[in-house]
């Protein structure tokens, strides 16, 4: 607020009645008396004073309440919810409307009506790989094409560690994976290509299983994991029909685990066909959703990277520090 605002407010303060204390007798040594118009000038100046004070603490107090965390704080962000357990599900090379409205994609589609569909939902590029690195660690980390990496080339900030960094559990389940950590180029219908985990050295290699170590008791599941099914069950080679059947065939059960169980099923793609503008599909579904909530709002890897951090309070790896939540789709 500025001076002239302080004055104004000031000038508006109505004038509280005082009750003045009784003047005692000058003494001998006392200095002379103060002439009427000094004890007005003073008294004015005490008042003017006094309101000043009252304004600058009803300043305060009104940015305090409107703030909602003190004076000066921001108003706080739009609040994401805190599932007990997050699977994240990515499949291949498919617009919006080859998936979503589609009758090649049953399940998928019962999935977004029983939870919510991001309409304006985009890839960062093309072809594969950089998009996974883009929604895993908020960067695409220089990989540019889908040539096998070298494990461990890169320490930058990602999910996985920041989970751990945070005291949450990480873990990825990787469908014809030859065994639990192994960071082979590929193997049969095993791409790396689709696995960004093993480009970070700050990430355990032994946190990428096969997708036979899914538990079949849900509440084993680290707090945030990745399915990765091969490359028929990602409709990278298969029909759609075939994803979707994958889907519904091996995460189910989870899916209607999650709807009571305060969880949360997330599928996505990498990218499109190169036919829609890089957008793709994205399905929320679980009890931290409101049932058939859409959203028009444009949102990228990044935002689902953002999103997935700001559930478990961690840092925000790569372009996921400027990205927003994922709003409006939640049930409480």
């Amino acid at each position: 607020m500025s001076r002239r605002q302080l004055y104004a407010v000031a000038a508006r303060t109505p004038h509280l009645p005082r009750t003045e204390a009784p003047v005692p007798a000058p003494s001998s040594s006392a200095s002379p008396t103060a002439s009427p118009s000094t004890s007005l000038l003073r008294r004015s100046r005490r008042h003017r004073a006094g309101a000043l004070a009252a304004a600058f603490g009803l300043a305060a107090a009104g940015l305090a309440l409107r703030a909602g965390t003190g004076f000066g704080a921001e108003p706080a962000a739009a609040a994401v919810p805190t599932p007990d357990h997050v699977v994240v599900v990515v499949f291949e090379n498919h617009a919006y409307g080859q998936v979503i409205g589609s009758s090649s994609a049953p399940y998928i589609n019962s999935l977004a009506a029983g939870g919510a569909s991001l309409t304006a939902s985009y890839a960062e590029t093309h072809p594969s790989q950089p998009n996974y690195y883009a929604l895993f660690s908020g960067d695409t980390q220089g990989v540019t094409d889908d040539s096998c990496v070298d494990p461990g080339f890169s320490d930058a900030p990602n999910l996985a560690a920041e989970l751990t960094a945070a005291g949450k559990s990480w873990a990825s389940y990787n469908e014809s994976l030859p065994s639990d950590g192994s960071t082979t180029c590929k193997s049969g219908r095993y791409a790396q290509k689709h696995n960004p985990w093993f480009g970070f050295s700050n990430v355990p290699t032994g946190s990428a299983h096969t997708f036979d170590a899914f538990p079949g008791d849900f509440s084993q599941l680290p707090t945030v994991s990745f399915v990765v099914p091969n490359l028929c069950g990602d409709m990278h080679d298969c029909s759609v029909s075939s994803g979707d059947t994958w889907l519904k065939n091996h995460l189910k059960s989870y899916a209607d685990w999650a709807r009571t169980h305060n969880s949360l099923l997330l599928l996505t793609f990498d990218e499109d066909n190169r036919l829609s503008g890089n957008r793709i599909p994205t399905v929320l579904y679980g009890q931290p959703v409101k049932p058939g909530a859409t959203s028009p709002t444009t949102y990228n890897h990044y935002d689902v990277l953002r999103t997935l951090e700001d559930m478990y309070g961690t840092a925000h790896a790569g372009k996921a520090a400027d990205a927003k939540d994922i709003s409006g789709i939640w049930a409480s």
